[in-house]
């Protein structure tokens, strides 16, 4: 799962207006944000193994610090903790919003990764393993990123309408990463993520949070 993460980003705008959009576009790629400076730092593991899994390329065979069950339940209320310290958001609902929204990450990489994902440790590792359905795989996720744009946004269409554009070059990045070659090196596919991540964040807050910090400046 990539571009679909973004989908419960969107649904918790949805239910609470008040979290800035771009937070939580980092809130649900927040175990991958994680993930891509400890492969840099050698404190995870991952190989590239052309023809892995239909969609991926990546053996994720050590992420337990990231990626397993129980660390990604506490990742989830460090970060939502985090906010509530940095925010106060008037009720501890928002600050609840912004955890679920990281643990969805973990949820939805249940769908397609294949059992890679530890429950604890680096032991009892599960995975629905849907990457090797390409045909399931893509459009979920589209459907996911794409219906959560419209749910969100179903008040206001006119001001989804970038948005929308957005989500759609954002499943284009999603077909093209189907069929492009192999990450050169674990190195390369982390680098590549992170940045990826700041910049989408940084595309949303520009398309939907600037607008609103300008409205209230004005």
């Amino acid at each position: 799962m990539f571009v679909g993460h973004y989908g419960p980003a969107f649904l918790a705008k949805r239910a609470d207006r008040t979290i800035p959009l771009w937070l939580l576009f980092i809130a649900v790629q927040f175990l991958d944000v994680l993930w891509a400076p400890f492969v840099l730092l050698g404190i995870e593991k991952v190989r590239i193994v052309p023809g892995f899994t239909k969609a991926s390329a990546l053996d994720l065979y050590y992420m337990p610090y990231t990626h397993g069950l129980l660390t990604a339940i506490g990742w989830s209320i460090v970060y939502g903790a985090a906010y509530n310290f940095i925010a106060r958001p008037s009720t501890a609902r928002t600050s609840i919003i912004v955890g679920l929204a990281v643990f969805s990450h973990w949820v939805l990489d249940l769908l397609v990764h294949r059992p890679d994902l530890p429950l604890y440790d680096n032991s009892a590792k599960v995975g629905l393993g849907l990457w090797n359905v390409p045909a399931i795989e893509l459009p979920l996720e589209a459907l996911i990123l794409l219906g959560g744009i419209w749910f969100c946004f179903r008040d206001d269409l006119s001001r989804a309408k970038n948005t929308f554009i957005f989500g759609v070059v954002l499943v284009a990045v999603q077909i093209y990463s189907f069929y492009a070659p192999p990450p050169a090196s674990d190195k390369a596919i982390a680098t590549t993520a992170i940045l990826s991540y700041i910049a989408f964040a940084v595309v949303i807050w520009w398309l939907q949070d600037r607008r609103k910090h300008a409205s209230r400046s004005s």
